[in-house]
């Protein structure tokens, strides 16, 4: 049974992993396994994460590229492809929130939502796929949300790029997964993150988070490892085009 979740032998591309949500699903794939190709726009820190998960023992590459610059992207693949490192397990996690009310929000904050968290999952992955389909196998995971289901006020362009997510992964699921690609998604609720640490920090918010969630908590980033490795691996062989929510309960219930 273990040998389901085994990774060993798989390369696996995290965006947006060089903190938060996207480092804890790269350590989980790591000690499933994996080699790790990690990613961010900050190569200082980027290059920080990196070395401390080498020391721990893991096979790390670094792509520092902006998931938005569709050049970059191209060229990071290019680079990978020079190298002999074939990515098996895309990860599309890098992402950015902004809140404002939508009659206050300016199209050009509109647009940089929507292109970091929605157009660079599809550019990513399509780069990705054009080398996952002539080998005929590969994963892609992409990192939904609570508002992949429902809106929340404030949060318009998350919203609809998150809801993009969802039909994203559809989307790639009708195309590819005739040549052994299964995309699917994980929708996490309300997680204590960096993004997220003024909401924490607003005991309104707080109280509002913690009496909606069924568990009665905020999410740990570690507690995505687990649907993360089961999308990456092959327990999921036949899995394609799902979003799984890891939410505490939360869109379970009214």
């Amino acid at each position: 049974m273990a040998g389901l979740f085994d990774l060993s032998g798989r390369t696996a591309l995290v965006t947006g992993s060089s903190r938060g949500l996207g480092r804890a699903m790269a350590e989980g794939l790591a000690e499933a396994g994996a080699a790790l190709v990690l990613n961010g726009a900050d190569a200082g820190r980027l290059a920080a994460t990196a070395a401390a998960l080498r020391a721990a023992g893991h096979t790390v590459h670094e792509a520092p590229f902006d998931v938005t610059d569709e050049a970059a992207v191209v060229a990071a693949f290019g680079r990978l492809d020079a190298e002999g490192i074939a990515v098996d397990v895309l990860v599309n996690n890098a992402g950015i929130q902004f809140r404002r009310p939508m009659v206050e929000l300016d199209t050009a904050d509109w647009r940089r939502v929507i292109d970091t968290n929605l157009t660079s999952a599809f550019v990513v992955g399509r780069e990705a796929a054009r080398r996952m389909i002539p080998r005929g196998a590969g994963k892609v995971v992409n990192i939904g949300s609570l508002t992949s289901a429902a809106a929340r006020a404030t949060v318009a362009p998350y919203t609809v790029a998150k809801g993009g997510i969802k039909m994203l992964t559809q989307a790639m699921t009708a195309e590819w997964a005739r040549h052994g690609i299964q995309a699917n998604a994980i929708g996490p609720g309300y997680m204590l993150t960096d993004m997220n640490q003024a909401l924490v920090d607003d005991p309104a918010f707080n109280d509002w988070v913690v009496g909606r969630t069924p568990a009665q908590r905020w999410g740990r980033p570690e507690e995505l490892v687990g649907a993360a490795v089961f999308l990456a691996s092959r327990a999921s062989d036949y899995v394609n085009g799902q979003i799984i929510y890891v939410d505490g309960g939360m869109l379970a219930v009214l």
